[in-house]
């Protein structure tokens, strides 16, 4: 099997799996913290990594998208236990690799903590401490890379600050690093042109403009430690032409658009999006409308548009990667 960096040197795209918090609210797991199944349903997680590796997936992301201590914490867990349940979900996740037969690269994920960061509120009376932030995901990260995943996936980043740390902390293991933020539509009132930035109003061109400055990193540049750039779920609350593959497209093109103005052109770049924007049922459950025949359709645009690694994140299912391995099958 190839070096994951080395698999990144082959021209052919990569399917990544799809949203996993999402399968196991589908088989009836509702848990204060996702990360907690690592303990407590560990043959579930590895089925769910097994159906989208059998679905087609190159690249399944490990179990830990809230395993931060300061979520445990947040849902009255014990933050001593992250790097357990970090190491328990490399495992099943290995697991399931090896159950398939298959070479499958197994990614490190690591999530936003859950709030605004010192960064970004202006200090901590509303926000995290930088430094708890970086202690954080200290644990996850050096975890995850002890017990022995292939790359990180730094994902759901709303704060490019955050975003910053975490690779800080990520490059000191040597392993790959994808960043992936998730954004919303607004539109510039005098150009009437439509940027996508995050929650913090950050645009693409912010996170390369941050991971370039050094603030997070003792002035080194952090750009030349990221080998894939790209964006996940999707925060758009009201216009559905701004979610699901539709966001990811118009995402991608102004990522690669900001990576061309700053002379950037050696990433990969990467999309897994919502299946579209979350809904309730009559029930009052959440379900996602964007069926595995809608979405799939897109994939000749996006990877157009220079998408390389494509998944889905929340509300999408094996279903969907299957239908996006199809359609990848096809344009090969």
């Amino acid at each position: 099997m190839k070096t994951f960096l080395d698999r990144l040197k082959d021209s052919t795209p990569m399917i990544y799996d799809g949203g996993f918090g999402s399968q196991l609210f589908t088989v009836g797991i509702v848990l204060t913290n996702s990360a907690l199944a690592n303990e407590l349903h560990p043959e579930t997680v590895i089925d769910i990594h097994s159906a989208y590796i059998e679905a087609g997936a190159d690249a399944i992301g490990t179990n830990t998208f809230v395993a931060s201590p300061l979520h445990l914490d947040m849902a009255g867990k014990d933050a001593a236990e992250a790097e357990k349940l970090a190491r328990q979900a490399v495992v099943h996740a290995k697991e399931a690799v090896e159950r398939s037969g298959r070479d499958v690269y197994i990614a490190g994920s690591v999530g936003p903590s859950p709030g605004a960061i010192e960064a970004d509120s202006g200090g901590v009376d509303f926000g995290i401490a930088n430094e708890a932030v970086r202690d954080a995901h200290e644990r996850i990260v050096n975890a995850l890379a002890e017990e022995g995943v292939d790359f990180f996936c730094i994902e759901t980043m709303f704060s490019a600050k955050e975003a910053a740390i975490a690779v800080d902390v990520a490059r000191n293991t040597g392993l790959p690093i994808a960043v992936n933020m998730t954004y919303k539509y607004t539109r510039d009132r005098r150009t009437k042109e439509v940027i996508y930035k995050t929650d913090w109003g950050h645009s693409a061109a912010s996170l390369l403009e941050i991971l370039a400055e050094g603030e997070f990193s003792n002035g080194d540049s952090l750009v030349d430690d990221v080998q894939i750039l790209g964006l996940n779920c999707g925060a758009e609350s009201r216009r559905e032409e701004h979610t699901g593959m539709p966001y990811a497209i118009s995402g991608i093109q102004q990522l690669r658009e900001a990576m061309e103005e700053k002379g950037i052109n050696s990433k990969r770049l990467m999309a897994y999006p919502n299946a579209g924007m979350a809904r309730l049922d009559e029930n009052l459950q959440t379900y996602w409308p964007q069926a595995p025949e809608e979405m799939s359709p897109y994939l000749p645009e996006l990877i157009q548009e220079g998408a390389y690694l494509i998944g889905g994140c929340c509300g999408t299912s094996p279903v969907h990667v299957k239908a996006f391995r199809e359609t990848l099958s096809q344009i090969e």
